[in-house]
Formats: structure tokens, sequence, C-alpha cells
């Protein structure tokens, strides 16, 4: 009997999440790692007064037919959205999530900018 096909790209899954996982780790010593294990990686950012608790900054999660990258300030503040290309537009489920089946250097790179520009935003809000 013969093993159902994965679904097409789930080969490069893992190269897909670490290349993602780079882009957050760099960020680990502002923030605090929730989760780091294979296949699900968290992390958080400081406590909010207003919403009393600690704040979700971005995670990845390894799933059947996508890698997630998730990347809470442009949820909080959608204009960092405004100057994304199309192409990773395309890649948005949701508000906050970007959806990949294969490492694509020039959207990461688009990714990477869009974190530092999360980041920076955090950091006015003192919530790093």
């Amino acid at each position: 009997m013969r093993k159902a096909p994965k679904p097409s790209g789930a080969s490069e899954f893992p190269a897909v999440f670490s290349a993602l996982h780079a882009i957050l780790a760099k960020h680990e010593p502002l923030m605090r790692v929730v989760r780091d294990k294979p296949g699900n990686y968290h992390l958080d950012a400081g406590y909010s007064e207003k919403w009393k608790r600690d704040i979700f900054f971005g995670g990845i999660r390894l799933n059947k037919s996508y890698v997630s990258f998730y990347l809470m300030p442009v949820y909080m503040h959608p204009e960092l959205l405004k100057k994304i290309s199309p192409e990773l537009k395309k890649r948005m489920q949701g508000k906050s999530c970007f959806n990949f089946s294969s490492v694509e250097p020039a959207l990461f790179k688009e990714l990477t900018t869009l974190t530092k520009q999360g980041l920076e935003r955090f950091k006015k809000e003192g919530l790093l």
C-alpha cells in the first residue's frame, strides 16, 4: 500500500521554519522566548499596563500545508503594511500571519525589514 503524498514543498518546511526562525531569533535579547520547540517558536515583548499582560510579538509554526510567520506589530499598527510588496501581501492570512511553503529570499528579506519596523514601533510604545 502506498503512502499518501506529502503536500507540495513539505520537504522544504524545516528549511522554511529555520529561515523564518532566524528573522525573529536575532531579537531574543530584547524579548522573552515563550516557546522554542521544533516547529513552534514564540516571542513575547514586554508587559503592557493597558492590557495587563505581556504582549505577543511574533512566532512561527510549522503546519501541514505551510509554515506560518506571525507578527503582532502589523496587527496593532496596520499602517506598517502599506509599503509591503504585492507578493508579500499574497502570503498574508488574516491580519498578522504570513504563510510560506518554500524559502523565498526576497520575501524573507522584506519580512526582516517589516519585523525591524515592528520592533521599533514596540520600542516607541515602551513594550521593549
